[in-house]
C-alpha cells in the first residue's frame, strides 16, 4: 500500500476526532493498532521478503509493541521477559512519569518492523504521521516526549535480543547445493531461484524448546516406478486433481495462494506481481477478527503478538523438515517421468516440499487467534480483495486453517499426505505455544 495513501486513510479514519484534547481516544483506537500493522504488511510486500523471513518482522514489532502495553497494564497482562527464549529483561517504566501506553506501542511496533530487517526510513513517514496525529489532538509535551523515550527504551531491548537469534549469521551460511538426483528438491520454472532459507532452523526458536521436539513421519520414499507405491499414488493423485479442478476448488487455492511474488512469463516480456505472504495474510485474519469483536487495544495488540509468536516459532519446526528430507515437488517430478507439459495450478515456492509451510503456520495461527477469541468465531476474509480475489468466510480459525491445508493440494504444489501432516503438527506447536504462554492474566 502506497504510504501516502496509508496516512492520508489515517487521517480520514480520525476526521471524527477534531478536539484538541481527544487524543487518548485517537490513540486507544483498536483500528489504529491494525492499520499500522497493515502499514508494516504492505513494507514487507513491497520488499519482497520470503513468507520466512516476514515472519521475524511481524514478530519482533508486535512482541515491542507488547511489551509497551503490558508494562502500562501490569495488573491485567505478564511480560514475555522470561517467557520467550533468552528475553530476561525489558525495562519497566519510572513511576510517575505520564506515559500514553498506546500511543507508545505503535511507535514501537513500528521501530522494530523496520529495524530487524528492512533500511531506515522504511516506516519513516508513517511515524511522523503517528507523532503529527499526537501533537494535532492535543497530547501534552510531557506526556510526548515520555512516550517516545519509553517506547525508545524498550525498542532498545528488544532490538538487542533480536540481534542474538542468529539472523545475521545465517545470511552468510553456505547456500544450499543442488544435487540432481532422484526425488531431491531442484528449482523449478520459471525462475527457478534457488532455494530459500535453508538455515532457518538455526534461528532462535522463542517458546518450543528445538526443532527436534515436534517431529512428523518421514517424507514418502521416492517411486516412480512401482505404481503401487504410496509415493507414485501420490504423484499422480496431484495430477489428476489438477487437472479436474472445480471452480470452488479453484477459487480456494487462489485464495490462499499468497505467493509475495508470482514471477509471470509472457513469451519474451517478464513481470512480477505482488501479495501478502501467508504470514502477512495471517495478520490481517487478526485485525479482522479484533475489529469484528469489538475487542479493545490491549486485547489486540496481544492477539496479534501472539499470533505472530505462532507463525515464528513455527517456520522454524516447518523449515527443520523441508531441509531435513529435501524433497521434490510435484511438478518436477510430473514432468520428467508423465508429463512435461504439466503445470500446476499454483507457482511452485523456491523450497523443498515436505511439509508443507503454510498448513503449518495457518494450523498454528489459528490455535493462537481461537485461544484469544474463542473457537466457533465467524468471520468474513476480506484480506485478497485488494489483489482481485473475492472474500470468503468460515466458521471458525480452525475452519480456515482447515480449507488452507487443501488449498495447497489444490494448487498442485503439495501432496495429500504432506499436507495432511502438517496441518496435525502445525495445530500440536500451536497447542504447545498456547498453553505455555502466559500474557493476559486470570
Amino acid at each position: 500500500m502506497n504510504k501516502f495513501l496509508a496516512i492520508a486513510c489515517m487521517a480520514i479514519g480520525f476526521a471524527s476526532c477534531n478536539s484538541k484534547k481527544d487524543y487518548e481516544k485517537v490513540f486507544n483506537d483498536p483500528i489504529l493498532y491494525c492499520k499500522t500493522v497493515y502499514q508494516l504488511n504492505g513494507v514487507v510486500m513491497g520488499n519482497n521478503f520470503s513468507p520466512i523471513v516476514a515472519s521475524r518482522n511481524y514478530m519482533y514489532a508486535n512482541v515491542a509493541a507488547y511489551e509497551v502495553m503490558a508494562a502500562g497494564n501490569p495488573k491485567k497482562y505478564q511480560s514475555l521477559a522470561g517467557q520467550l527464549k533468552e528475553l530476561k529483561f525489558v525495562p519497566a517504566p519510572t513511576k510517575g512519569l505520564k506515559i500514553d501506553y498506546e500511543f507508545a506501542s505503535l511507535l514501537a511496533f513500528c521501530k522494530l518492523g523496520e529495524a530487524v530487517t528492512f533500511p531506515a526510513g522504511s516506516m519513516s513517514d508513517y511515524v511522523d504521521s503517528l507523532k503529527k496525529l499526537a501533537t494535532d489532538h492535543g497530547m501534552p509535551d510531557d506526556v510526548f516526549k515520555n512516550s517516545i523515550e519509553f517506547s525508545d527504551t524498550v525498542s532498545a531491548a528488544i532490538m538487542a535480543w533480536s540481534k542474538k537469534d542468529n539472523y545475521a549469521q545465517t545470511r552468510s551460511a553456505p547456500q544450499y547445493t543442488v544435487l540432481d538426483s532422484p526425488g531431491r528438491w531442484v528449482p523449478t520454472p520459471p525462475a527457478y531461484s534457488r532455494a530459500a532459507e535453508p538455515h532457518w532452523s538455526e534461528i532462535r526458536a522463542l517458546v518450543v524448546d528445538s526443532v527436534t521436539e515436534y517431529l512428523p513421519p518421514p517424507a514418502y520414499i521416492f517411486n516412480v516406478t512401482d505404481s503401487t507405491s504410496p509415493y507414485y499414488k501420490e504423484v499422480k493423485n496431484s495430477e489428476r486433481t489438477v487437472d479436474s479442478l472445480t471452480t470452488e476448488q479453484t477459487a480456494i487455492a487462489d485464495f490462499w495462494d499468497d505467493n509475495p511474488f508470482k514471477l509471470n512469463v509472457s513469451g519474451h516480456l517478464m513481470f512480477g506481481t505482488k501479495k501478502f505472504s501467508p504470514g502477512g495474510h495471517w495478520m490481517s485474519i487478526v485485525g479482522i477478527a479484533a475489529e469484528k469483536s469489538k475487542a479493545d487495544f490491549n486485547t489486540t495488540v496481544c492477539a496479534y503478538a501472539k499470533t505472530a509468536i505462532a507463525l515464528f516459532d513455527t517456520f522454524i519446526q516447518c523449515w527443520n523438515i523441508k531441509y531435513k528430507y529435501n524433497t521434490v515437488r510435484p511438478e518436477t517430478v510430473i514432468n520428467k517421468y508423465f508429463d512435461a507439459n504439466w503445470r500446476p495450478h499454483l507457482q511452485t515456492p523456491p523450497f523443498p516440499e515436505y511439509t508443507c509451510g503454510h498448513c503449518y503456520i495457518s494450523a498454528s495461527a489459528a490455535e493462537a487467534l481461537t485461544s484469544v477469541f474463542g473457537d466457533n468465531f465467524s468471520y468474513t476474509d476480506t484480506t485478497e480483495l485488494e489483489f482481485g480475489i473475492d472474500k470468503r468466510s468460515y466458521k471458525s480459525f480452525r475452519d480456515a486453517a482447515l480449507e488452507t491445508k487443501d488449498s495447497r493440494f489444490y494448487g498442485g504444489i503439495h501432496y495429500h499426505y504432506s499436507v495432511i501432516i502438517s496441518h496435525g503438527m502445525g495445530k500440536k506447536i500451536g497447542e504447545h505455544i498456547v498453553n505455555h504462554l502466559t500474557m493476559k492474566k486470570s
